[in-house]
């Protein structure tokens, strides 16, 4: 089986890679009783040679577990599912392998974004008592 290749330069060895391929469910008649055309797709983290320490405990905190499974039975072609089984498990990978995202610096407004916010809230306020009961004289 031939590597799959990931974000950033990262190739997974095609000999980490496990398919198995099963009948598919569904209406298809003799075909889909016969044909085994439903693939399961799965790389085992822990043990992958491809990954990085850092990448693999990234994926495994991600994900929570050492094996990631994607399956395709869209088609009633196994050589097409076994294509979208490898996309599939490609942006899986590339999903957990994402960094996460930067930390967010807090930073207290200006004394000039809270005098607007006071000026804006005292403008609605006028606007909002000048509403009122009619009273008909």
């Amino acid at each position: 089986m031939e590597d799959l290749r990931l974000n950033h330069g990262v190739v997974i060895p095609g000999g980490e890679l496990e398919e198995r391929f099963m009948r598919s469910g569904g209406p298809g008649g003799q075909h889909a009783n016969k044909a085994s055309s439903k693939v399961e797709l799965s790389l085992d983290i822990s043990s992958c040679a491809g990954l990085s320490e850092e990448m693999r405990a990234r994926a495994l905190g991600a994900h929570g577990k050492a094996l990631v499974k994607v399956v395709s039975e869209d088609s009633r072609s196994q050589f097409r599912n076994r294509q979208i089984a490898r996309t599939r498990m490609a942006l899986r990978m590339n999903a957990l392998l994402k960094p996460p995202p930067k930390k967010r610096r807090l930073i207290a407004p200006s004394k000039k974004a809270r005098q607007r916010r006071m000026d804006a809230k005292k403008r609605r306020s006028a606007v909002k008592k000048k509403r009122g009961r009619v009273t008909w004289e």
